[in-house]
């Protein structure tokens, strides 16, 4: 079977900007726990073009702007891009040894980020990530990780800061159409309702919070992004990895009750005939307000894994065996034909 040059498209928001149903997670080729070499880099962003991901999200964060850097030299007119503010990058004065993890970055660049949501702060962030990107416009443009997993006791600190002062800067930047949309990256749904009835967003970059694991977010955020006509940009589908295998979850060592309940979820899938990278990549798209999902990547071959599975054809038996063993919500939208275009 040979992959097509096509994915299937869903707008952001209201906005005239489109993502493709999988999009390329770029964290990884920031060197998020291991380094991967520029050539690696360029090769998994060849594949995801040349098999139709025109989807590319990064962020100032990952690698200390490494990553976008590396995505900002390999893109092309064509590809739709997100990437992140909320962290300045101040440079250091040394550049660390070889080898040097930083902030879960290996080899990022000579960087050291600083958590900035003023008007000020986005705006000089922006146009830093301009300069790394060869690009004077981004397509998307995410407030990165307000809330309490990353802030803690400071977290409403930052959210009114960002509410009485940076969202404007957003904003603007919108207006000025410097920006095609504007939202939130994080990994929490608690900050999302927090912020949506004082904002006008079009998107938020969830990450890990609607998942095959998980579907908590059903409860609040998801319907009020239907009627905020609020996209979902679904990062994280496989949970850190617990769900393709590996024993992380959160971007740290799962919970034992998280283990049991992915390799309850893996036995079904495998009674079915069907890997559970598959059903935990398909499954978030079946919901309305998800409009893509963008599992990281590091090289073409993870990139052809993906589109296999989004390609992996799912009986609806599978999904139904999951709702009557409980190990998914009966009131969570699944695919009704996952079938994807493919060419012989």
């Amino acid at each position: 079977m040979t992959l097509t040059a096509y994915l299937p498209c869903k707008a952001i928001g209201t906005t005239p900007v489109s993502v493709t149903a999988l999009g390329f997670g770029a964290a990884g080729i920031g060197n998020l726990y291991r380094k991967v070499e520029d050539a690696d880099a360029e090769a998994a962003l060849d594949a995801a073009f040349r098999h139709g991901i025109t989807y590319v999200d990064t962020a100032p964060h990952y690698g200390q702007g490494l990553s976008e850097r590396r995505v900002g030299a390999a893109l092309n007119p064509g590809i739709i891009l997100s990437t992140k503010v909320g962290r300045v990058l101040d440079p250091l004065h040394a550049t660390p040894p070889p080898g040097t993890e930083r902030h879960g970055f290996v080899d990022g660049d000579p960087f050291e980020p600083r958590f900035d949501y003023s008007y000020d702060g986005i705006m000089r962030s922006f146009e830093a990530s301009c300069t790394r990107l060869n690009r004077n416009y981004v397509d998307i443009l995410l407030c990165h990780d307000l809330g309490t997993m990353p802030h803690g006791d400071n977290a409403d600190h930052h959210t009114r800061i960002f509410l009485n002062s940076g969202y404007r800067a957003m904003d603007e930047l919108k207006a000025a159409r410097n920006v095609g949309a504007i939202g939130l990256g994080v990994n929490e749904t608690s900050i999302c309702l927090d912020v949506l009835p004082d904002t006008d967003l079009d998107t938020i970059l969830l990450a890990g919070r609607y998942t095959l694991l998980e579907q908590g977010a059903l409860d609040d955020l998801l319907p009020q992004c239907l009627r905020r006509k609020v996209s979902i940009i679904l990062g994280g589908p496989f949970n850190s990895g617990i769900l393709v295998g590996d024993n992380h979850y959160n971007y740290a060592a799962a919970p034992e009750a998280m283990v049991t309940k992915a390799k309850a979820l893996g036995r079904v899938c495998a009674d079915h005939g069907v890997a559970l990278a598959a059903a935990a990549l398909q499954f978030p798209l079946a919901h309305p307000a998800v409009a893509c999902v963008i599992p990281g990547m590091v090289s073409s071959g993870q990139v052809e894994n993906n589109l296999e599975l989004l390609y992996t054809d799912i009986p609806a038996d599978l999904w139904n065996a999951l709702k009557d063993q409980g190990l998914l919500r009966e009131d969570a939208p699944v695919p009704q034909d996952t079938k994807q275009p493919v060419a012989s």
